[in-house]
């Protein structure tokens, strides 16, 4: 691949590819069971991104030996077992090593036809955006962390991120969706300045439009805000342009790092309806949030 893609795509025959992904990280829930089906959840996100279908997986993991009891690791393996069941992905084994922080993730392999990758930075002027997820994940579990998140909070986000993206990649294919790109560490716009950079397409989005967890305005304004959401903001500021009207607190949201979010997806405007309609069946809202547009190219228009 000549540009970041979400996954690496390897062609085997002429109707026949590899897609490959590695991705682990820290707790971010207190719950290790749930820790493990949301890690597995995001390591698939990558390939379901890919509009491919993954197959197996390899576990990665440290662990502190020293400090934590062996049931914590046991019950973290478990609940990323069970999710890979969910997924229908086989367990081919890990790697596991002795460190002082805890981190757990998965290495994917999935499969495609070359001819139906899904990238990136395909969108075309006239595409509505969709987003399959609500967003928030960073700012909420800055408060866990913290011991201030309420259990309904934390059920939500738990609920959200151990939810797996194969629904909506499954729904984008066969709608024929031009790009997609899964929303994680880099935030919205993070991950919307992805789509476009180097492009001749810009965005419009519409900030009223993008869906926020329920308490993630009030836990930043109580300034549970990840170093993450400020990194995101500096790194891509200079692609986006804010109309006066957008509050500040949403300024920042859009940039909130998110672990294991939805799928932001660009697709004719008029099979937009059709794929709410698909997702819908499947319990998934997805609104409409924006629009790709020929207008500043390379550049995100939020109102």
């Amino acid at each position: 691949m000549e540009r970041a893609e979400d996954a690496g795509v390897f062609k085997i025959t002429d109707d026949l590819a590899l897609v490959q992904s590695v991705d682990f990280f820290t707790p971010i829930v207190d719950d290790p069971y749930d820790f493990g089906r949301i890690t597995v959840a995001n390591s698939l996100s990558d390939i379901y991104a890919m509009g491919a279908r993954p197959l197996t997986g390899l576990n990665v993991v440290c662990f502190p030996q020293a400090a934590m009891d062996f049931s914590i690791l046991r019950k973290i393996l478990e609940g990323g077992l069970d999710m890979m069941h969910e997924a229908d992905v086989i367990l081919l084994g890990g790697h596991t090593v002795d460190d002082p922080e805890l981190k757990y993730g998965l290495a994917v392999t999935g499969v495609i036809h070359p001819a139906k990758v899904v990238h990136n930075t395909t969108a075309r002027p006239g595409d509505a955006l969709v987003l399959t997820k609500p967003i928030g994940t960073g700012i909420i579990s800055t408060a866990i962390k913290a011991g201030t998140a309420s259990p309904a909070a934390i059920k939500r986000i738990t609920d959200s991120m151990a939810a797996l993206n194969r629904a909506a990649s499954e729904a984008m294919v066969a709608l024929g969706a031009h790009a997609c790109k899964d929303v994680t560490g880099f935030g919205l716009l993070g991950h919307a300045a992805e789509m476009i950079e180097g492009t001749q397409v810009g965005l419009e989005i519409d900030s009223a439009a993008v869906p926020l967890f329920p308490e993630a305005k009030e836990y930043y304004e109580k300034g549970f805000v990840p170093g993450g959401l400020k990194r995101n903001r500096d790194f891509r500021k200079h692609m986006v342009a804010f109309d006066p009207s957008v509050p500040d607190c949403l300024k920042d949201l859009l940039f909130d790092p998110q672990t294991s979010g939805g799928l932001l997806i660009a697709l004719p405007a008029s099979k937009a309806p059709r794929l709410q309609e698909k997702l819908n069946k499947s319990g998934i809202k997805a609104p409409i949030i924006g629009k790709v547009v020929a207008e500043h190219k390379g550049r995100i228009r939020v109102v």
